[in-house]
């Protein structure tokens, strides 16, 4: 059992939400659903997301989410990128350096695993560069980061 879950405060559509979410990613399902008098109206919910447990709650308009609090999605290809970010954006807000706020006001970053291992890199003068070119996108571009680090 996952021991520790992100639990996710939303104002009536968090059943909506959790199908919208595993629609989108691999080995992702609605686990449960908890409704509430004669019309069935959704309480709360879990759901997976890659194999990762998520809680989700209809809370009322009480709290929302801010960039805060954000989901880390490690992609191993443009494609990859291309196509969540694509996804996550619709009826969302793209933003800065490969964050996204989805419809629902959830931000996720959908970087891709190259980014960090060129900032990583030991020339540090290179790093810079793809820091620097990095900073300058909203949805990453993979190609434009290897271009900088070559210079």
């Amino acid at each position: 059992m996952q021991k520790i879950s992100p639990f996710l405060w939303f104002d009536g559509n968090a059943e909506e939400a959790m199908n919208f979410y595993t629609s989108i990613f691999s080995d992702s399902r609605i686990e449960s659903i908890n409704r509430s008098g004669p019309e069935g109206k959704v309480i709360s919910g879990t759901f997976l997301l890659n194999g990762m447990r998520y809680m989700a709650l209809n809370g009322g308009p009480h709290f929302k989410f801010t960039p805060a609090l954000s989901l880390f999605v490690n992609c191993e290809s443009q494609e990859e990128v291309d196509t969540l970010w694509e996804k996550l954006s619709e009826g969302g807000q793209p933003q800065r350096c490969g964050w996204v706020q989805d419809k629902f006001g959830l931000s996720w970053q959908i970087i891709p695993t190259t980014l960090g291992e060129l900032l990583n890199a030991t020339d540090r003068v290179k790093a810079a560069r793809v820091m620097n070119a990095m900073l300058g996108m909203q949805k990453i571009d993979i190609a434009a980061l290897k271009q900088a680090y070559e210079g």
